[in-house]
């Protein structure tokens, strides 16, 4: 259900998460993602751990859906001395190309445990239907 345009996508998201950088606004980090058929609908799951739904954008334009989101750092005493941060901060994108199997009129998003989870209704026009077959009243008649 999803149309695959950048071959090299993937390559950039391995050399990000082993460079482990921030993402920026002009240089956004990749949000790791599931992506599966669950009977009527198309399940896109994408890892967002520590973003508050308010720093999630998510926008549909034609079939293109572009999914972007914010972690900032925790606010956090002068106290505080940081011996070890390893969670990930900063901007995260994801642009995916959807199948026009799918009804984008229709999606539903969800945001829970750090994960969020869009709902695309596959169309009614990409369902298998029966085609019945006329009976001898609804031949056309051929003259020769």
């Amino acid at each position: 259900m999803l149309m695959r345009t950048d071959p090299f996508r993937e390559m950039d998201r391995i050399v990000q998460q082993l460079s482990a950088t921030s993402g920026t606004w002009s240089k956004p980090s990749v949000m790791p993602m599931d992506a599966y058929r669950e009977g009527e609908e198309y399940v896109i799951a994408f890892d967002l751990p520590g973003v508050s739904p308010e720093a999630i954008d998510i926008d549909v334009e034609r079939n293109m859906l572009r999914v972007k989101a914010e972690r900032r750092p925790t606010d956090r005493a002068d106290s505080v001395q940081m011996d070890l941060s390893e969670r990930p901060l900063g901007v995260f994108s994801r642009q995916i190309m959807l199948a026009d199997t799918l009804d984008t009129e229709r999606i539903q998003a969800d945001y829970d445990a750090g994960v969020l989870t869009l709902r695309i209704p596959i169309a009614e026009r990409a369902k298998p239907r029966k085609i019945s077959i006329g009976g001898e009243s609804s031949r056309k008649q051929i003259s020769g």
